[in-house]
């Protein structure tokens, strides 16, 4: 039988039902009842106009239900467009943290490199500090369990944020307070305004920190400021699975645009800020710049755990996704669950083959360790045009960001990589024609310039493309400690790369005496190994996944998921932080040990 005459057999038996109670309940007798009428009238209806009001009612009730699931659908849209609105005060929080921590680096630097030697440090003190500002950037894997599994307060993001900026705050306000920051020129009586300002004595007051306060002071700012920064990266990761396909990427994109933006802005104006100044206006800018940020991440929108669990459960019974703040709602693992995800992940071909990649195309990058002698001995350049050398690449970094942002987000990764090496290789071919002489009729400092800034800019656009791939492969719940994991990766073979540099000065002759002598074959001859050394990955590309698709797709093939290549990803990476640690310790107690040209 068909659904229209179901309906219809249904319709008549309720009417001969309700015709017989109402003859029996008026006292008709059952001869005069009229619900054979009745059942025969109903029979000779015309039986289509019935099922065809059955039916329009229920297209009406199925085209409700359609547009309440599109009301739905357009009401999670809207909310997944929402929560990816950096510009929002929901989370305007994490574009301030990028920004933050590039500002802050472009200060710190300067301050680092010159007040130290203000206090009378030899240059292995003023290694030391500089070397314990950036030590606790080796521990973000650390952090990023910790605002995995350490929820403060319900929160496992913004309560870890917001005491990163905190300590980092309290620990830079604490020198301010305490210690006389100002410095005193005096004139040696010279009468050219250069040779004063070459020969100028500074005098420190007696109130002035000592080094192993500075050195410490700098150490435990560090903290609070990667602290902030690996969980700044952990929100990012989260909020990065939910872009669509097409603009997948440009939430990295602009965070780390901020960052170079803040350090080229910072590093172009603190040197003139100490000059003019002193050293207090950059300990206050380093104090305050934190605070102003805390305001912005208690805002951030992230719902305590708890609460998280029953939105979503309510959420999911009323046919919705579950809710997008800043973190999606993940069960809580303990540390045991994670390390076993964490181990599945790096076990998987999707991961250790193109991070392989990036491991060894970092490693490779080995500068000529010479190169910044070269320069003053040979050229004569001075500390202003070094200086000007180091603001221009951090502004050419920034515009390789914008370049990836807006011309090559869908580009494949693998062709980016491939023109970044080509390209290197012919500034690196700058190089050597710099140290014959052959500058194409330009000074050698505008020759310089495009050399080292332009690689630089390179920097700046093959950068995106690997933290963009390193999202991708963090699983959910863990993306703290699985994100830090992948940097560190990346970072340990950043530090590793220049003590290969330094160990590579003793093949040639490349020391200063030679470099006054006007002997430069040994220069030159660096110069070329280095850059054949640079451009080698090239022979191990084929590591790398051409994009996502490519990169997913990894995990299917032969191999993946073997414990043999977890197992080397991990002792690869857990012997680089080792070196990392020992490289820091070494820095402090024989800041030359690796040698020096």
């Amino acid at each position: 039988m068909s659904l229209r005459a179901s309906i219809a057999v249904c319709e008549t038996s309720c009417i001969d039902d309700w015709c017989r109670t109402m003859c029996q309940e008026n006292g008709v007798d059952k001869s005069n009842c009229m619900c054979q009428e009745q059942h025969e009238s109903h029979d000779n209806r015309d039986d289509e106009s019935q099922s065809l009001l059955t039916t329009n009612q229920f297209v009406s009730s199925y085209t409700d239900e359609q547009s309440k699931g599109k009301r739905r659908r357009s009401t999670q849209s809207k909310t997944e467009l929402a929560s990816l609105d950096l510009w929002r005060l929901q989370n305007l929080a994490i574009p301030l943290s990028y920004l933050a921590v590039g500002t802050l680096q472009g200060l710190f630097r300067t301050f680092l490199n010159v007040y130290p030697l203000n206090l009378g440090a030899s240059e292995a003190q003023q290694t030391t500090c500089s070397t314990l500002a950036t030590l606790p950037a080796a521990f973000k894997i650390i952090y990023g369990f910790s605002s995995d599994l350490l929820p403060l307060f319900g929160y496992r993001r913004k309560s870890h944020l917001f005491l990163g900026w905190v300590l980092a705050s309290v620990v830079m306000g604490s020198l301010w307070l305490t210690s006389n920051l100002t410095l005193q020129r005096l004139d040696n009586g010279t009468s050219t305004a250069s040779t004063t300002m070459s020969h100028s004595v500074v005098i420190v007051p007696d109130d002035a920190p000592s080094l192993v306060q500075l050195s410490w002071t700098f150490f435990f700012f560090g903290v609070g400021m990667w602290y902030a920064d690996a969980t700044a990266d952990a929100v990012v990761a989260e909020k990065a699975r939910l872009e669509p396909e097409a603009i997948r990427g440009s939430l990295q994109a602009t965070c780390y645009m901020l960052r170079f933006f803040g350090l080229m802005i910072s590093a172009s104006i603190s040197t003139y800020l100490y000059s003019t100044v002193g050293p207090q206006v950059i300990v206050r800018a380093l104090t305050w710049i934190p605070c102003l940020i805390l305001p912005f991440v208690w805002c951030l929108a992230e719902a305590r755990e708890g609460e998280q669990q029953n939105q979503d459960s309510d959420r999911r019974g009323r046919g919705l996704s579950d809710s997008f703040t800043a973190t999606p709602f993940i069960k809580k693992h303990s540390l045991r669950d994670q390390w076993d995800e964490i181990w599945r992940t790096v076990c998987s071909r999707s991961v250790w083959e193109p991070m392989a990649f990036i491991y060894v195309f970092n490693l490779l990058q080995v500068s000529n360790a010479a190169w910044r002698q070269f320069l003053v001995t040979v050229l004569g350049f001075t500390e202003a045009n070094l200086n000007t050398l180091l603001v221009v690449s951090y502004v050419l970094v920034y515009f390789g960001t914008i370049m990836y942002k807006y011309c090559l987000l869908q580009t494949s990764w693998r062709l980016i990589y491939q023109g970044c090496l080509v390209l290197n290789l012919v500034f690196s071919a700058m190089q050597l024609l710099l140290i014959r002489g052959y500058t194409l009729g330009l000074s050698p400092f505008v020759f310089a310039l495009g050399d080292d800034a332009f690689a630089e800019f390179l920097n700046g656009v093959q950068f995106l493309p690997t933290v963009i791939m390193m999202v991708s492969l963090c699983p959910p719940g863990s993306e703290g400690a699985s994100y830090a994991m992948f940097t560190t990766v990346m970072n340990s073979a950043l530090m590793i790369s220049p003590a290969i540099s330094s160990l590579l000065l003793g093949i040639w002759d490349v020391s200063k005496d030679a470099l006054e002598k006007g002997d430069l074959d040994g220069l030159f001859n660096l110069s070329l190994l280095t850059t054949v050394i640079q451009i080698s990955p090239l022979l191990f590309l084929g590591w790398l996944p051409r994009d996502r698709k490519e990169l997913e797709a990894l995990a299917s093939k032969p191999f993946s998921g073997s414990p043999i290549g977890g197992g080397i990803f991990l002792s690869v990476l857990f012997c680089s932080m080792a070196w990392t640690f020992v490289v820091a310790i070494l820095n402090i107690v024989r800041p030359n040990w690796a040698g020096g040209s």
